[in-house]
């Protein structure tokens, strides 16, 4: 083979063996099967009793295996996300992995005091045009329910509304029930060009979840088959979590949420067959001592290689996924080490979408410095899951002799091989701190928390998110009335 056909080969991260990913399966199918779960929306549990399902009271239904066999034949193998201005963003599928933030936290650390305060609107635009200006990450969410939204009901068609006219990537977005989902349809549909063209070229896909253990809400099934019919793509992953809504077992808590998602892709796909659905569960831990839900924690980072397993052995379907957050409350080494550890373990082990970047305090918290900090996580984790291409060219024969013999002035760094491959072959930080002692003193001594405000502050004046069309704007208006 000529040195040009050698292929890089890129580092996986596996967890589980064959064996062990058919034996979560299994348990799956039988908590399916022989404990059942409760399905309170009405539809739903009559379409699921016509399809094969038995009843058990009190609107509790078993499911046999063979329509979790027939939904994961229809569901699709890849989930392609478009950003607003209708160009392809992200292709999910195989080891494609994209990252974006989260929703949903009550405070954030305010860029100019520091201090912890409220979430308002304007935090869910800052962080909107933040990530619509940062290069390695790739969606968008609200960040935060912001406390001056003056109808509480319609919080998230507001921060809906703010992320559209601050950013252009894709959005994942939150929905309370069928009311307000309606409302975002109709706002996304007037970007896209109409309900058609957003069923062809999504940039949108719905985070929802089920109540563990095993129950499903009108409220979390109204919003699926919602998203089933309009063809607007959808995550069900659910509380799962160690030792509170599942069990404290890991192998058992995947199990369960496994199952809870395997019963949200039946309904789904019942609904709309071969409309979009992203697989998997969040199978964190209680934390024992504090009683809190660890964003920081190995097991969250170890559940989630284990399901990208059970998708290349079992599932074939683009799974969702955590990282770049913390249990730390400001932006300090713990958040730092518990982001990048997250960060690098999602994509050695080939997670899809990736969200929650730039939490702190488990997850209430969001702090525009972190998101900042883990842009640039992302961008070293990539370098590194990438591997080392080698080719004739990155074997460099030719500059190795010429420096060998002098002809470069015995200096790699003089020799045109060096300049015309080092943007490649290296990592080139921009907020990671490489200069010498002296000049970091002269600069100003800042820290890495001082840099990434600095940088904050500089994409939130610099970065032009190019304006929806004034009939999108009146749309939009008109929705929030």
């Amino acid at each position: 083979m000529a040195f040009s056909d050698i292929l890089t080969f890129q580092p996986r991260l596996k967890v589980l063996s064959s064996d062990q990913a058919w034996a979560i399966h299994n348990a799956a199918l039988e908590i399916l099967d022989r404990i059942g779960f409760k399905m309170e929306h009405g539809y739903a549990h009559r379409m699921l009793l016509d399809a094969g399902c038995r009843s058990a009271g009190d609107y509790w239904l078993k499911m046999p295996s063979y329509l979790v066999e027939d939904a994961l034949k229809s569901a699709p193998r890849q989930i392609i996300l478009y950003d607003q201005l209708g160009r392809k963003a992200m292709s999910l599928t195989n080891g494609n992995s994209f990252y974006g933030t989260g929703s949903d936290t009550t405070f954030t650390l305010d860029l100019e005091t520091g201090e912890r305060r409220r979430c308002v609107l304007q935090d869910t635009a800052n962080f909107a045009r933040l990530v619509d200006g940062l290069d390695n990450l790739s969606f968008v969410m609200s960040m935060g329910n912001p406390e001056d939204v003056p109808v509480t009901e319609d919080i998230y068609v507001y921060a809906f509304a703010e992320m559209i006219r601050n950013a252009n990537k894709p959005i994942v977005f939150i929905a309370d029930s069928g009311r307000d989902i309606v409302k975002i349809h109709r706002i996304a549909s007037a970007v896209a060009g109409g309900e058609a063209a957003l069923a062809e070229k999504p940039f949108l896909l719905n985070y929802s979840e089920a109540i563990s253990p095993l129950r499903f809400p009108d409220y979390v099934v109204e919003k699926l088959i919602f998203c089933a019919r309009k063809k607007i793509p959808i995550c069900l992953p659910s509380g799962s979590n160690c030792g509170g809504g599942a069990p404290v077992t890991l192998a058992g808590a995947m199990a369960m949420g496994i199952a809870e998602n395997l019963v949200g892709l039946v309904v789904h796909q019942l609904s709309g067959r071969g409309s979009p659905f992203l697989f998997g569960p969040n199978v964190s831990t209680l934390d024992m001592k504090s009683t809190v839900v660890s964003y920081g924690c190995p097991e969250w980072s170890l559940t989630q290689a284990a399901l990208a397993d059970m998708r290349d052995e079992i599932y074939g379907l683009p799974i969702w996924s955590f990282a770049g957050a913390s249990d730390s409350k400001v932006m300090d080494a713990q958040a730092g080490a518990e982001a990048m550890f997250s960060i690098v373990t999602s994509m050695l082990c080939r997670a899809n979408l990736i969200h929650d970047v730039g939490y702190l305090e488990y997850g209430s918290t969001s702090s525009l410095e972190m998101v900042t900090m883990a842009n640039e996580l992302v961008a070293m984790s990539r370098f590194f899951v990438n591997g080392i291409p080698v080719n004739e060219e990155t074997l460099a024969l030719d500059a190795i002799e010429r420096v060998a013999k002098g002809e470069a002035g015995s200096m790699f760094l003089m020799d045109d091989h060096t300049f015309e491959h080092f943007m490649q072959a290296q990592f080139l930080p921009v907020l990671l701190d490489r200069t010498r002692y002296d000049a970091w003193l002269s600069s100003g001594a800042r820290d890495l928390y001082k840099r990434c405000n600095a940088e904050a502050k500089r994409i939130l004046a610099e970065h032009h998110v190019e304006p929806k069309p004034d009939d999108v704007l009146k749309e939009v208006a008109a929705v929030l009335g």
